[in-house]
């Protein structure tokens, strides 16, 4: 009982200094934007000093450019301002990533949505370190005439956190989705352009940003070049009733390189049980409007990444780039790491599913995923999220594991999973996630909460 309340009570003290933190951020225009950022620990690059810049021009000389911006700005301009300003800065990039990897069919595609979250905190650190070395100020702080179109923040100008942004997902969107390239270039000049134009970045803000955005992606690509083995399947696989049959949709996924995992197999479950006795559930259950409504629902959901969106603005992250895009990164590498572990069980025992193991059965989705059932990925992966999403929102737990349960749930609804499956994938996921949470208290973000300073006089 002691244990219990000493821990409650450390639990309440960090929700109370998360909530100041966001508070603080939100509504003070006073309040340095995290200037302890440039210390937190970085993920493939050794540290945010390592790629600090030389110093900003003089931004005299720049004025008048934000002027000339700001006075010939269109309808469209303004429309570009408003599209960029919403979210953190990566907000817009994790968005489009989302839709690519989730919905194509490279072996690469979770490595790509990895090293974007990745990359960009590394990336927004190493920004922070340099604007808090040179403390530029933003252009309507130095210059009365520049109105400002974007929220207002006390974060030094040099350089354009939102081209830092850009900078990374240009590189890593153009080397894994070279059809892209242009398409993702021009959106980049686009967001550039609209900082300059709403009064919060110089065009030699920006230009900084998106190198050191370019530099930090090239980096990475290069650290994690080996991640995803290039060698084939040899078609091998077990023989039997209790085994998947199939074309395998990426069965060498459990031997990909991790990145707060020690391996893929850390956490690899024991062997599925006999599926009689749960084909026999199955084929009893009686699917009812809200059943069969759940499974659909998370068959076609991108739900985790929705909801992490959603939480980032609730309270108010979107305004503070560090710690958006320390969330960012952190659910990426529990998707990626998630995604590498529950591939190693599912190929090393090749578990059937219930149309396999009963070729009669019909399940409510229509479709079998062309991969192994056991352990189901959406319970694991859900289960990961709902863990991280916890820590960092602990007053929420109850809602993100119960989205779990009912993510885990939908697969048994939806006839393309046995109960086992979900189970066993929701367990898995809590201890994945509680590996990655011991990982990520080292880091220096919340050994000591950087509340906002409180600088003399006003803007």
């Amino acid at each position: 009982m002691r244990y219990s309340c000493k821990k409650n009570t450390q639990s309440m003290k960090k929700s109370v200094a998360i909530l100041a933190a966001v508070w603080v951020t939100a509504v003070s225009l006073q309040a340095q934007v995290e200037p302890a950022a440039s210390h937190w620990k970085t993920w493939f690059i050794p540290s945010g000093k390592a790629y600090r810049l030389p110093p900003p021009p003089a931004y005299k000389g720049e004025v008048t450019q934000v002027l000339a911006r700001q006075q010939s700005l269109s309808a469209v301009g303004r429309q570009q301002i408003m599209y960029w300003n919403a979210g953190a800065p990566g907000y817009r990039w994790q968005q489009l990533m989302g839709e690519l990897w989730m919905n194509g069919s490279s072996r690469e595609g979770a490595l790509a949505n990895m090293l974007l979250g990745v990359a960009t905190y590394d990336a927004t650190i190493a920004a922070w370190d340099t604007k808090y070395a040179y403390d530029r100020p933003r252009p309507y702080v130095v210059d009365k005439r520049i109105k400002v179109y974007a929220p207002k923040t006390d974060s030094p100008s040099y350089p354009c956190e939102h081209s830092v942004a850009a900078g990374v997902a240009v590189t890593l969107i153009a080397h894994f989705y070279p059809s892209l390239a242009d398409s993702v270039h021009r959106m980049a000049q686009q967001l550039m352009a609209s900082r300059v134009a709403a009064g919060v970045a110089f065009p030699s803000d920006t230009q900084a940003g998106f190198e050191l955005g370019k530099r930090v992606a090239e980096k990475e690509l290069q650290h994690t070049k080996g991640f995803v083995p290039k060698k084939e399947w040899d078609g091998k696989r077990p023989e039997g009733t209790n085994y998947w049959q199939g074309k395998p949709s990426f069965p060498l996924a459990g031997l990909n390189k991790t990145v707060a995992l020690d391996s893929s197999s850390q956490f690899r479950p024991g062997p599925p049980p006999d599926f009689a006795k749960e084909m026999e559930e199955i084929k009893n259950f009686k699917p009812t409007f809200r059943s069969t409504a759940n499974a659909f629902f998370y068959a076609d959901n991108n739900f985790w990444d929705d909801v992490l969106h959603k939480k980032i603005f609730e309270y108010n992250l979107h305004l503070n780039p560090p710690r958006a895009a320390r969330l960012y990164a952190i659910a990426a590498i529990g998707m990626y790491d998630g995604f590498s572990a529950c591939w190693d069980a599912k190929y090393t025992y090749w578990g059937t599913r219930p149309d396999q193991y009963d070729t009669s059965y019909r399940p409510v989705l229509f479709f079998t995923p062309p991969f192994p059932g056991y352990p189901s990925g959406h319970a694991m992966l859900g289960s990961i999220m709902a863990e991280l999403y916890s820590y960092f929102f602990p007053s929420e737990k109850t809602y993100f594991q119960k989205k779990a349960k009912e993510g885990a749930e939908s697969r048994f609804q939806g006839g393309i999973h046995f109960r086992t499956d979900n189970e066993v994938g929701l367990e898995m996921g809590k201890k994945v996630a509680a590996f990655i949470v011991e990982k990520i208290k080292t880091d220096g973000a919340d050994d000591e909460l950087s509340l906002p300073k409180q600088k003399k006089g006003g803007l």
